[in-house]
């Protein structure tokens, strides 16, 4: 998993290759009104990468009702809460995108979100941005300006005193840098500033069926470009070329993605190492990561080996599939979620490799979204309560530093009854065949 990829804000639209099936409930979801996406670009890649077609037209985008009703359960929330809060502070980044469709780069200027917990909403935008914001905003908003030289936190709790909500309590979304954060607190001494999860998590760790048709066709995608990097390994190919097909794949079908690809002993570490070779026959080749869906995430792992698998590595994957189904049969509403990194961790661990991270090194699995790694977390002792329509991660692993690793990742849904569904097009049936 590339960590840097993890920060950067995606837009993009889905294909399925020729002759590969939309998982079952998504045709209906397809629609028409799309942004524009990157142009394809003719690029040199193998003859397996030959299948994938565009059909960005076919994407429904999330319409301004849908953000609308994000904003009234927000809405909801801060009223039920005890405490209740006065109002949710929102700056750039995926929660702003979430409630309002813009995506805004953060810089020292302030832009912010404030939602009341009754009433509209209002943006603080720089004066000479205003135009900007406007255009980008699927609906009309009110929007409060601030000059170069004047405070945007005093124009915030202008608006807050306005409304009388500048002595309540200020719900902070997690990712709000502490400038803002501080500027407004110095402004409006008065409110009391907590953590905004209560609101932020409790909106967004629940898709609605239209965010999961998004996730799900980027889950599709995703398959559709490994199964064509797959395709096309050789003896002598390297990592970077192998990870530039994959980034040229997604942009064959006006996608934006990237995958983290590691051979051979580079798979002991989780997120790869500086290790660099050309694949050898027996080596493993572990692809990881994925592309968005109007913003919404997928992220994949898949293993193979070039030539016959050795008997560790093949046990390997066999401990960590059957950790997989139990994490799925484990992921139930009305369970914590550290109960299902335990079902997980149990196969391995009895497997012989355990105690504890010592061969699984990480959690089990991420809250997935907006962000690929989103609260809440599937990892031990985490006492959040599942709940159906989040989404998570399902990744077990296996790894024998400067030997060998091995990953399988899958992105699931907790169902409204029994065992979690599978966002993506189904697990990985054998090392040697890694998309069906």
């Amino acid at each position: 998993m590339r960590i840097l990829r993890r920060d950067i804000l995606k837009s993009g639209a889905t294909i399925l290759a020729a002759g590969s099936a939309l998982p079952v409930g998504v045709t209906a979801e397809l629609g028409r009104g799309a942004p524009n996406f990157p142009e394809p670009q003719d690029t040199a890649l193998p003859p397996a990468f030959g299948v994938l077609k565009p059909i960005r037209d076919h994407v429904k985008p999330i319409t301004s009702n849908e953000r609308k009703a994000r904003v009234a359960r927000a809405q909801e929330l801060m009223t039920n809460a005890k405490p209740q809060f006065s109002a949710l502070f929102i700056t750039p980044g995926t929660a702003l995108f979430y409630f309002t469709g813009i995506r805004w780069w953060p810089s020292e200027r302030m832009l912010a979100l404030l939602i009341p917990r009754s009433g509209e909403s209002v943006l603080i935008s720089p004066a000479f941005e205003e135009g900007r914001v406007r255009e980008l905003l699927p609906s009309p908003a009110e929007i409060r300006t601030w000059q170069e030289d004047e405070s945007p936190y005093r124009t915030a709790a202008q608006w807050l005193s306005d409304h009388q909500l500048h002595t309540g309590r200020i719900g902070v979304e997690e990712t709000t840098r502490f400038m803002f954060f501080d500027g407004l607190r110095k402004a409006n001494r008065a409110s009391e500033f907590v953590s905004g999860d209560p609101i932020t998590i409790g909106c967004r760790a629940r898709k609605s069926e239209h965010e999961l048709a998004l996730m799900r066709l980027a889950c599709a995608a995703t398959f559709d470009v490994y199964k064509a990097t797959f395709a096309s390994l050789h003896e002598g190919v390297t990592q970077e070329t192998v990870a530039e097909w994959v980034s040229k794949g997604y942009n064959k079908m006006g996608l934006e993605g990237e995958a983290d690809v590691l051979f051979g002993s580079a798979s002991s570490f989780p997120h790869g190492s500086r290790e660099e070779h050309p694949l050898r026959e027996g080596d493993s080749v572990l692809l990881d990561d994925g592309t968005t869906v109007e913003g919404y995430q997928s992220d994949v792992t898949r293993i193979t080996v070039l030539g016959k698998p050795s008997d560790k590595l093949q046990r390997a994957f066999e401990i960590v599939r059957k950790a997989q189904d139990a994490a799925l049969a484990a992921a139930v509403t009305g369970k914590p979620c550290g109960s299902v990194d335990d079902a997980a961790r149990r196969v391995i661990t009895a497997a012989g490799f355990g105690p504890g991270y010592k061969y699984f090194a990480h959690r089990l699995g991420h809250g997935i979204g907006l962000d690929m790694h989103e609260q809440p977390y599937l990892v031990r002792g985490n006492q959040t309560i599942l709940a159906a329509g989040m989404t998570f991660s399902n990744e077990p692993g296996i790894y024998v530093v400067g030997d060998y690793g091995v990953r399988c990742e899958d992105d699931m849904v907790i169902s409204a009854d029994g065992a979690a569904q599978l966002l993506t097009p189904g697990f990985q049936p054998s090392l040697e065949l890694p998309i069906e």
